[in-house]
């Protein structure tokens, strides 16, 4: 009788524990799909975020450039008269 309680003891909740892993163990390669994919849409992030700095640097010269532009222009017509 002592025999069975213990292998009651013990089986119990192992088949509960076997239970309730299952479903998480089914979903490991979904979850697996959806972590690489995670992974290489944060790469992808990544590098537009490198892109769009890079372009915000190369807006900044730009913007530089137009305003001398646009002073030697105003001086250009200050020595015309205009």
């Amino acid at each position: 009788m002592l025999k069975w309680i213990l292998l009651a003891v013990v089986l119990v909740p192992l088949v509960v524990f076997g239970l309730a892993v299952r479903p998480v163990l089914a979903r490991l390669p979904r979850l697996r799909r959806a972590a690489l994919a995670l992974q290489r849409r944060q790469e992808e992030a990544m590098t537009l975020a490198a892109t769009a700095e890079v372009l915000q640097e190369r807006a900044e010269v730009l913007q530089r450039q137009l305003a001398t532009t646009q002073e030697r222009l105003e001086v250009i017509k200050a020595r015309r008269g205009g």
